[in-house]
Order: C-alpha cells, then sequence, then structure tokens
C-alpha cells in the first residue's frame, strides 16, 4: 500500500487510499494568492503615489518618491498577507467565542493559582461554576449561549457540505448568534453566487434544521439596505405551548351574596336571569307605517327625494 503526502503552501494534504486530509483546498489558495497579488500592486501603486506627493511637499522630490514607494511597498504587503492568511483568519474567526474563553480559563487559572493557595483556588472554582448550576435562570442562559455556539459550528458545515459557493469558493460568513425564546438567531452575510432563495428552498431549509438538531428554521433578510444580510431563526421549543397560569382569577371575590345591592358605578353581582321579567316589545308606529311612493318628477338629477322624509 502507497501513500504519500504533500505540502502546499496553506497546511498538508494527505492522500493515500480513502485517508484524504485537506486544511484548505488547493483552488481556494490560489484564489485567494492572485487575489493578494493584484491588491498587492494596486494598493502599491495608489498608496505609494499618494504617499509620494504629499512627502514631496515637505522634502526633495526624489527622496519625497523614494518614501512614498516604501510606503506603499508596506502597505501592499500587508494588504497582501491578510488577503492570502484570510482562510485561515475565517477559521479563527470561526472558532473565536471558544478561543477567547479558552484563554480566560487558563490565564484566570494560572493568575488565581499564584494568587491563592490552592485550597482557596478550588473553593473559588466551586463557587464560580457551582452557584451559576444551582441556580435556574442562570443555568438556563448558560445553556442557551452554548446552544449559539453549537448551532455556529452546524451551519458552518452545512454550509461547506451542500450550500452552493461562488467560482471562488467563498462561502457565507457567519457572524454573532444570540438565544431567544424559541431557539437561536445567527445572521449571515451572503458571499456572491448566493441569495436568500438559494436558503429558503425547501430542501434546504430542511437540512439546516436537522444539522441543526432543531425542529424548524426560518431564513429572512434582516436588513432593507443590504440584500446579502441574512437572518436564521431556529426553532427548536414552543415557549407558547406551555400552560400559564393567569392571576386573574385571584382577584375575584368569592364570598359576594348573589342578592348583594351594587352601585351605579359597579357590575351587577350574582346575575339570575330567571329574575328577569320578560316585558313585551312594542314597535313604533312610524316603524311600521309604510313609506310613500318615491314621485320621480320631485326627485332631484343627483337622487335627492324630499319626500322620503315627509
Amino acid at each position: 500500500m502507497r501513500k504519500s503526502s504533500s505540502r502546499s503552501r496553506f497546511g498538508w494534504s494527505n492522500r493515500g487510499g480513502n485517508n484524504t486530509v485537506t486544511v484548505i483546498e488547493a483552488p481556494v489558495a490560489r484564489s485567494y494568492r492572485r487575489r493578494a497579488i493584484i491588491a498587492f500592486w494596486v494598493t502599491l501603486g495608489v498608496v505609494g503615489l499618494l504617499a509620494a506627493t504629499v512627502a514631496s511637499e515637505y522634502m526633495h522630490p526624489i527622496l519625497g518618491g523614494l518614501l512614498g514607494g516604501l510606503i506603499g511597498v508596506v502597505v501592499g504587503a500587508v494588504v497582501f498577507a491578510l488577503i492570502v492568511a484570510w482562510p485561515v483568519l475565517r477559521v479563527f474567526w470561526h472558532w473565536l467565542p471558544e478561543i477567547a474563553l479558552g484563554l480566560v480559563a487558563v490565564y484566570g487559572w494560572v493568575v488565581l493559582m499564584q494568587s491563592t493557595p490552592l485550597w482557596g483556588s478550588l473553593l473559588v472554582v466551586l463557587l464560580v461554576v457551582g452557584v451559576p448550576a444551582a441556580i435556574g435562570p442562570v443555568r438556563r442562559m448558560a445553556v442557551s449561549w452554548a446552544w449559539c455556539l453549537i448551532v455556529r459550528h452546524r451551519l458552518r458545515l452545512c454550509f461547506a457540505a451542500f450550500i452552493a459557493t461562488n467560482r471562488q469558493g467563498s462561502l457565507p460568513l457567519i457572524l454573532p448568534a444570540r438565544p431567544t425564546p424559541a431557539g437561536e438567531r445567527v445572521w449571515v452575510w451572503l458571499r456572491p453566487g448566493l441569495s436568500v432563495r438559494d436558503l429558503e428552498q425547501d430542501g434546504q431549509v430542511q437540512k439546516l434544521a436537522v444539522a441543526c438538531w432543531a425542529n424548524e428554521v426560518r431564513v429572512m433578510r434582516a436588513s432593507r439596505k443590504y440584500a446579502a444580510l441574512v437572518r436564521l431563526d431556529i426553532t427548536r421549543r414552543e415557549p407558547l405551548a406551555d400552560t400559564i397560569v393567569s392571576p386573574l382569577p385571584d382577584y375575584v371575590t368569592v364570598d359576594v351574596p348573589a342578592n348583594a345591592p351594587t352601585s351605579p358605578g359597579m357590575p351587577p353581582v350574582g346575575l339570575d336571569l330567571p329574575d328577569v321579567p320578560d316585558e313585551p316589545v312594542t314597535v313604533p308606529a312610524e316603524v311600521t307605517r309604510p313609506r310613500k311612493p318615491r314621485n320621480p318628477t320631485t326627485a332631484s338629477p343627483n337622487g335627492f327625494d324630499p319626500s322620503d322624509y315627509a
């Protein structure tokens, strides 16, 4: 069995039998490298020319041109590095909350161990972790934010698996998420080549719901100005389906007798409909009197007949 491994510019890619591990796809790396080269030369020309023009006002034109060219090279190199490293930076962006929490936990523990004895450090950790876990609202809030982190990674896997990309292989950029009473809400920035209709298809929505371990996923625009900004509402529970106990019956007095007198400003209490006497209803003669026929000669052109009011 032959197993070969080759190293690309952005990571290892092992190919042997069915074992394939790729950090960044080669077409994506070539596309970003091509765009980085173009951006470098454009930035060098624009920034170098502007910097040389400004520097020539304060020094010799030759020195100003050299200084402007140096500034253009530095700024172009920074732009080149950012574009080339963007696939890797995007991975850091996806894992930014976890990385931040890990750094806080590690450095917090180190500082705590250096400033307190071991039993004091364990007591502080027990209080920080145990007290929120014992309080119901705090525990549910922590679980809700944990689901937000999980949903962002599940959506990223969905976009990489079955959501169509553009020719450069650019996937939608997953923005922050926050918990809602029904689940989670995630904002996504679509890249060129995608639209809301690509996500609103019934098959795609069902796949997103299955991947996010949810009941339903709704896709809608999140901005009237930018069509690329999309909002995904992940529903995993129905908050309106729970039984809500109303406090209104507690305000109703139950010890009032049925024949208790009521004031004019109070509604009747203990009303018994059989006690209400039946009185015949009389119709006024004006209502039962037949109307006179309309005289077409006296009617006005607009349809008004004075005899109707006689």
